[in-house]
């Protein structure tokens, strides 16, 4: 039986092997170590990207002294990041902007402090904050912007507005956002999509292809002619408002509802020819600017009264209308936002919880377009 000969490695090659080993041990330690360490960023809220950057910087220890902060995490993420402006990020809220980085350094570098940036991230979105960075440092900037619905956009248009009529920053700022600084019909924003909080007023409207969601006829028995066309979520609205109304011995109504883009034209053209341009530029609607084209509101009238503002039936309105979804939308006292003189038998249907906070709160639609939905 022949021996089985024993393989015995050079001593050189041994030692290349032991220095081989050492070095795989060394790198794994440092995986090890490199590993735990982006976990134990990960676990108090920073990426694998921007952990991975604060280890190579060196700033470990301050981030975790600072724990979570999702705008000092953005910074490590970002080719923007600039290390002078570190403890700036911390103090800065995040808002998920695409160049909230470079956005930051900008105003930053023009003089603005933190609590300026923060006033400033607040009332834009990425692209108003790059152009308002791009622009001089403003002095004092919280003579607008501490109106909760300030738009960095408009404030040349603040200042010119405030300066013309001595309004107060609150009610320029209301105003401005309206267009109301701008001259009625011109320079309109187009609403084309359907919803019941749609605003259409002297400078948001519609074209002459809109036409409402569910636009359906209204049963006769609840108006005071044939053929009235409405939206649907309105007029069931309005046949729950009218039941309860009848209950209580009260008898309301409709004398107008939906007119498309063409009825409102022709309505002008009547009115033109009866009593001239003056007379309708003050009390009638430009085709598109109508709210009765939204299929959403009715000129409500009473059975019993000729005159609705002398009825009890009027009333009732201003008392229970909210509880089925419908503003009176142009009270007397609000003509200056309205944009529209008074008009008592005008209602409108927003739905139960807008109109509900409408009337607690005393306010008319165009406010609560600026304080809710104005995105």
């Amino acid at each position: 039986m022949e021996k089985v000969k024993k393989i015995r490695l050079k001593a050189g090659y041994i030692k290349f092997l032991k220095v081989l080993g050492v070095i795989f041990c060394i790198l794994l330690g440092l995986y090890i170590f490199y590993a735990r360490q982006i976990s134990l960023l990960g676990k108090i809220g920073y990426s694998k990207e921007a952990s991975k950057n604060i280890l190579f910087s060196f700033n470990k220890e301050y981030v975790l002294s600072v724990g979570e902060n999702k705008t000092l995490n953005r910074a490590f993420e970002s080719k923007d990041y600039n290390e002078k402006y570190m403890d700036n990020y911390t103090k800065i809220k995040f808002v998920d902007h695409k160049d909230l980085i470079a956005n930051i350094n900008k105003l930053l570098k023009i003089g603005y402090s933190n609590s300026d940036i923060n006033i400033i991230l607040a009332h834009g979105d990425n692209d108003s904050v790059k152009r308002f960075a791009k622009g001089e440092k403003i002095k004092y900037l919280e003579e607008f912007f501490t109106v909760d619905y300030a738009k960095l956009d408009n404030y040349d248009r603040y200042v010119a507005y405030s300066d013309e009529t001595g309004e107060d920053e609150e009610t320029t700022v209301l105003f401005v956002n309206l267009d109301m600084d701008k001259e009625d019909y011109k320079d309109a924003i187009l609403v084309d999509k359907f919803s019941t909080d749609m605003l259409v007023n002297k400078h948001r409207y519609l074209d002459e292809k809109f036409v409402p969601t569910g636009l359906s006829k209204i049963d006769e028995k609840y108006t005071s002619e044939e053929g009235m066309k409405a939206s649907r979520v309105a007029i069931n609205a309005f046949i729950q408002m009218s039941k309860a109304a009848e209950k209580e011995g009260y008898e309301i109504v409709i004398n107008s509802a939906y007119r498309s883009y063409q009825d409102q034209v022709e309505i002008n053209d009547t009115y033109l020819e009866l009593y001239g341009q003056s007379y309708v530029d003050r009390f009638v609607a430009k085709p598109g600017f109508s709210e009765h084209q939204t299929g959403l509101c009715f000129d409500i009238g009473s059975r019993k009264s000729n005159v609705f503002a002398n009825s009890k039936e009027y009333q009732w309105m201003v008392d229970n209308a909210y509880k089925y979804g419908f503003i009176l939308r142009f009270p007397k006292k609000y003509e200056n936002i309205t944009g529209f003189r008074t008009e008592p038998w005008h209602y409108r249907y927003v739905g139960k919880k807008i109109a509900k906070y409408i009337h607690d709160e005393n306010i008319t639609l165009e406010e609560y377009y600026m304080l809710f939905l104005d995105k």
